[in-house]
């Protein structure tokens, strides 16, 4: 059935409104659909490279707006909607756990998550669920969203089809690993120095 799913997001990159299903697929990739929204973009911006960055701002706009619509499920809906979508992703007992220091780093975990191929949904329902400030939200999201699909479109608008398969199989390795780095260069210069 997933792989259902992605063939039919894949198709709708050749749809003739295939940039309102990108803000579609962003939108809601940010609280419950399991696509990630990269599957439309890479061949969206490889049939127009000239409009690469308006098809990075609508997937960046459409996924945090999503995003903040997943904080609010969290917020306020979370024993009706959270918690299913939750159990859905198998993230149940990791949530109980994570929950009580989820505050004190969670611009951290909004920022990985909105980055890596960590399921973001998860971080803005639990988001919604602790409290976390909106604000907080919203910069962290806006700054890892805006970062993830405007590397992928400006590799793509660069490079073009020889980047692809790159993109495909090792850009969310590469964000991890930046991931790693930069948290690592803040946590150095904390405790260490």
């Amino acid at each position: 059935m997933l792989r259902r799913l992605y063939d039919w997001t894949l198709d709708l990159a050749g749809h003739r409104h295939a940039l309102l299903a990108l803000a579609l697929v962003s939108f809601v990739e940010s609280s419950v659909f399991p696509i990630p929204p990269d599957v439309l973009i890479i061949p969206m911006v490889l049939a127009a490279r000239d409009k690469a960055w308006k098809i990075a701002f609508v997937c960046t706009a459409a996924s945090v707006l999503g995003g903040i619509f997943g904080y609010a499920i969290g917020a306020l809906l979370f024993d009706q909607v959270g918690s299913p979508v939750l159990n859905f992703y198998g993230y149940t007992e990791r949530f109980d756990e994570f929950r009580a220091y989820y505050n004190d780093w969670g611009a951290w975990a909004v920022f990985i998550a909105g980055l890596t191929p960590f399921p973001y949904k998860v971080i803005t329902i639990l988001s919604g669920v602790t409290g976390l400030d909106l604000l907080v939200f919203t910069v962290a999201s806006i700054l890892a969203r805006g970062m993830r699909f405007f590397i992928v479109a400006g590799l793509l608008w660069y490079f073009g089809e020889p980047i692809r398969a790159f993109i495909e199989k090792r850009l969310g390795f590469l964000f991890v690993i930046f991931v790693i780095l930069l948290v690592g260069g803040f946590v150095l210069v904390k405790f260490v120095i």
